[in-house]
């Protein structure tokens, strides 16, 4: 049965299934890789019986009401957990940003509340461009994806929308290498702006940080094309940066 006809039977049998949760359930593995297929990021509560009484599920559901933008299913089909490397009941985060599962073993948690979940899921939110904020900031540094690629930018500015998409455009192509993270040009984010040796003013501007090496590049000023942005990455990749000096380091005094 094709990914895309097995994901829609199970959605239709979702509204039988999970009427209580209104969450879609995943019958079987088709339908399993299909629906982590289908987006950027996506959330499945492993339940071996999704009910009230079992210890969680309530509050994956209540927190499955606060990330309305995140797809978020039920599994109880042990063939996919088998695939998936599921034991035991557990909330999942799939990404493709970096190709990663984030499990909540839920056995391994002595208390759940649904706050507490929604924020293992936006905290766990990846995506192919990721906004920069208090909380995606613990994923981006717990991900074992140790290159960022930095847009720095001010939301509103009239290249706004066209090069967030640009970037997000290539992104896919260095999955694994790099995270794609949009920075905006507002008080919260004034010093990661100056560890780069920037102020709203200086924007757009593009940033490599390699967490590896604890060093930092900005991409030198000009047109931010998908070429010059994909040779900036690829410079880091080939290493070519180390010899490059570093954004926000002090400019030598010289005599006059």
């Amino acid at each position: 049965m094709a990914p895309l006809l097995s994901l829609i039977l199970s959605l239709l049998a979702a509204s039988v299934i999970a009427e209580d949760s209104a969450l879609p359930s995943l019958n079987d593995v088709t339908a399993a890789e299909a629906f982590i297929e289908a987006s950027e990021v996506v959330v499945i509560g492993f339940f071996e019986t999704p009910s009230d009484e079992t210890f969680g599920y309530k509050e994956f559901v209540e927190a499955a009401k606060t990330v309305k933008h995140i797809p978020v299913a039920l599994c109880s089909d042990k063939e996919a957990w088998a695939k998936l490397g599921i034991v035991s009941d557990t909330v999942s985060i799939f990404r493709k940003a970096d190709n990663h599962q984030d499990n909540l073993q839920l056995s391994e948690t002595k208390k759940v509340e649904a706050d507490g979940l929604a924020r293992f899921i936006t905290m766990n939110e990846l995506r192919y461009i990721t906004e920069y904020n208090q909380v995606t900031a613990v994923g981006l540094f717990q991900s074992e994806v140790k290159g960022h690629l930095l847009l720095f930018i001010n939301r509103g500015s009239s290249d706004y929308e066209v090069l967030k998409d640009r970037l997000g455009a290539l992104a896919p192509e260095f999955v694994g290498k790099f995270l794609f993270v949009l920075v905006h040009g507002v008080k919260s984010n004034e010093k990661s702006l100056g560890y780069f040796g920037l102020t709203s003013r200086d924007l757009p501007r593009v940033g490599i940080y390699d967490r590896d090496s604890d060093m930092k590049w900005l991409m030198p000023e000009g047109e931010i094309s998908t070429e010059r942005v994909r040779k900036f990455c690829q410079s880091l990749i080939l290493g070519n940066l180390k010899e490059v000096k570093q954004a926000g380091e002090p400019v030598p005094k010289t005599e006059l």
